[in-house]
């Protein structure tokens, strides 16, 4: 029998009170990817979310019904359908390196977010708010550009330290904070290592007792591994289990399994620019050469999506006419007949050249190759050549996002419960980089976020879903079930539907 024993090292700075011994304690887990920087600004993967919660905080944040209550307030005064909000800090709350919190550090990150300096990929967190004044040591005063009628939900950004950062009212992505981070949260990161490990200690400024003393974060792009290492007591937790291993660690004694809902579904992104998908006859016949259900199957089970929301959403479309993508030859190849295509001995062919696509996929997402190979194989026998390339995460952001040089990509997009799709599909989006373009859902998308009636909210968003599953910038594929495992000596877990660590200062480790 082949054991499988892995080390983790832990670095421990001066003085920490993790320890050799606190370090034996410490609760262990893996990524995939570990975050390559922790500055609330720039976080753009689901471990930098995940790492960000163990060490900043927020204004306001959910409680365990996910209802949002004062976290770094104190108090607040707001007339529903107001445009200004007074808030009062919390006079117990002081940063990592002992310095108070204030009011400058909240103004301080409003104004980072928003200045162009930054070139922060989530200015539009703190978009709906026009100006924010430091009214005395503790005090704001927010002025909003639309009346709003819940802004506690939106005042859900980390704030970040003020007296840390030189340049005034803007941030560089490099730095030095960016992995010397300093925040007001459970936890303060004491090491990033060489190897891509994070080790943190528990923050013994926080106010609220933390039964865990420290965390390891190791980056395991292997998932299989990571279940291994959980079985043989080398990690304590795994964020995200495949499929194929839920069985084997449902039978350890040891282990416990949780359910937990994500607002993250998988996708099929065209490349607009590209002058033969530019042709919507084109995408919808790819979109009728594919089975997704199949595709589907061998990496787990979940919901098939006909748009840009998960089922549970309020935002979802569930009318009948709004049909996800689905297999249908017959209509692929009138389609492409329609289009100009002809069927050659392999490939549809136009102009001597076969229909051959570039399919850009990040070499971490999980259970990708099966679905890729599948792909490959469906839209051979239909006529159409995929050709996939395996990026990392430096060639990812160069291809696509800034070269914006893919035919198609395979990617999974994750919402907090706000789920606002604007920067993937407004034409000036900073996250639209299949450059879609449709007046109508610029319009929508742009009501949606000034409205403050919840029902019209819901018809918004319900006409942009129904436009894209026309327009088919994406064929959207699924919403995965998940399960997260975890050791059984981690106890009185919950686990945020969309956060994961929010409640981790209530976790007990034995």
């Amino acid at each position: 029998m082949l054991v499988l024993v892995v080390a983790l090292a832990v670095y421990v700075v001066p003085g920490s009170r993790v320890g050799a011994q606190g370090a034996q304690k410490a609760l262990r887990y893996a990524e995939d990817l570990a975050p390559r920087i922790v500055n609330p600004l720039f976080t753009t993967t689901m471990s930098e979310i995940r790492m960000n919660e163990l060490i900043f905080d927020s204004l306001f944040r959910e409680n365990y019904e996910l209802q949002m209550v004062p976290s770094l307030v104190q108090d607040y005064v707001f007339k529903k359908g107001g445009t200004t909000m007074d808030l009062t800090l919390r006079s117990d709350i002081v940063w990592q390196d002992g310095a108070p919190l204030t009011a400058k550090d909240v103004v301080f990150t409003i104004h980072a977010y928003t200045n162009k300096r930054t070139l922060s990929p989530n200015a539009r967190q703190v978009s709906f708010i026009k100006t924010a004044t430091a009214t005395g040591e503790r005090s704001v005063h927010l002025v909003f550009l639309k009346p709003q009628d819940y802004p506690e939900r939106k005042l859900d950004f980390q704030i970040l330290p003020a007296h840390k950062f030189r340049s005034g009212s803007y941030v560089k992505r490099n730095d030095p904070f960016k992995n010397r981070p300093i925040g007001t949260g459970p936890f303060v990161l004491t090491h990033f290592g060489d190897d891509n490990s994070i080790t943190l200690e528990r923050n013994e400024h926080y106010p609220k007792p933390i039964s865990i003393p420290g965390i390891v974060m190791k980056e395991i792009p292997d998932k299989s591994q990571q279940a291994n290492l959980l079985k043989y007591e080398s990690l304590d937790l795994v964020v995200k289990v495949l499929p194929k291993d839920v069985a084997a660690l449902e039978e350890n004694r040891k282990i416990e399994l949780y359910p937990y809902q994500t607002n993250s579904w998988w996708y099929l992104g065209f490349n607009l620019r590209n002058p033969v998908l530019k042709d919507k006859r084109v995408r919808r016949a790819i979109a009728c050469s594919i089975d997704i259900e199949e595709l589907l199957k061998p990496i787990g089970t979940g919901d098939i999506l006909s748009g840009p929301y998960v089922k549970s959403s309020p935002y979802y479309n569930h009318d009948p006419d709004v049909k996800p993508a689905h297999l249908d030859l017959p209509r692929a190849e009138q389609l492409l007949t329609e289009a100009g295509f002809t069927r050659g001995a392999e490939y549809w062919e136009r102009g001597g050249k076969p229909l051959q696509l570039k399919l850009s996929v990040p070499r971490n997402q999980d259970s990708a190759r099966e679905v890729v190979l599948n792909l490959q194989t469906q839209l051979a026998k239909a006529g159409i050549k995929l050709e996939p390339s395996w990026e990392n995460d430096a060639s990812w952001k160069k291809k696509i996002w800034h070269d914006r040089a893919f035919d198609m990509v395979l990617a999974v997009w994750t919402f907090d419960a706000k789920e606002d799709i604007y920067e993937q599909f407004h034409s000036k989006g900073a996250k639209n980089f299949v450059s879609y373009r449709n007046p109508e859902v610029d319009r929508l998308l742009q009501e949606g976020l000034q409205t403050i009636d919840p029902q019209k909210r819901k018809e918004i968003y319900r006409s942009v879903h129904r436009i894209l599953n026309e327009d088919i910038p994406y064929i959207f594929l699924w919403t995965l079930d998940s399960y997260s495992a975890i050791s059984t000596r981690v106890q009185n877990v919950t686990i945020h539907p969309f956060a994961y660590f929010s409640f981790i200062e209530d976790w007990v480790l034995k």
